[in-house]
């Protein structure tokens, strides 16, 4: 049987309204440094699109005729124009967009670094669970009011006024008000929770999410 842990569920004025239970087995990890730095570099690799190229000799315009004769002249001797020590000639070892930067990665070893970055930022206290956000019709004004709401609860109050990828808002499912009325905070980013990934909770200070009990079912 799985073990489970409990955490403090708010509401959207962050009012504590109750427990909520947690798998320890997405929840409870130990920090595993080179776990996470592999599927973070595999990751980031897998997204990558090479966009710097260079020309080699073979390629760059010009006939690539010898620019003297082998002998006779006391120069040093060159067999083309399009030589890289040549201006105007090809570039050496450069950059190429061939080059793939993909990396693979085992699903359960990206699964267990997922969890094991909530873990951290569970004991980090950087993760909030709030049992609903509910608009009638899309208010950023009213989701501004929340954000301040939240800001009030020890530990989070950066998210009023941190600046930069302050927080992520994950959703158990697509709710078009919601996003709407949060999508023009500066900092604030909403997600479906199954679209999460390591990058995303890296690179945001904290993880707001509504609706747990659905929303962690699709990371089981």
């Amino acid at each position: 049987m799985e073990e489970i842990m409990e955490a403090k569920l708010y509401n959207q004025k962050a009012e504590k309204t109750g427990k909520i239970d947690l798998p320890e087995s997405a929840f409870n990890l130990p920090w595993n440094s080179d776990l996470v730095h592999q599927v973070v570099v595999a990751m980031a690799g897998n997204k990558r699109t090479p966009v710097a190229h260079t020309k080699g000799r073979g390629e760059v315009s010009g006939g690539g005729r010898k620019p003297w004769r082998q002998k006779g002249l006391g120069k040093a001797r060159h067999g083309s124009i399009r030589s890289p020590i040549w201006v105007g000639g090809g570039v050496a070892h450069g950059p190429r967009k061939d080059k793939n930067y993909s990396v693979k990665i085992n699903v359960k070893a990206k699964k267990k670094a997922f969890f094991t970055v909530l873990s951290q930022k569970l004991r980090d206290n950087e993760i909030l669970f709030l049992d609903k956000i509910d608009f009638s019709k899309p208010k950023t004004k009213e989701a501004v009011e929340i954000v301040n709401s939240l800001s009030k609860i020890g530990g989070f109050e950066k998210i009023k006024t941190k600046k930069k990828n302050k927080a992520i808002l994950a959703l158990d499912k697509y709710e078009p008000n919601v996003s709407k009325s949060f999508r023009n905070i500066p900092g604030m980013e909403i997600y479906q929770a199954r679209n999460l990934n390591i990058l995303d909770i890296l690179n945001y200070k904290y993880l707001v999410i509504a609706n747990p009990k659905e929303a962690i079912v699709n990371w089981k």
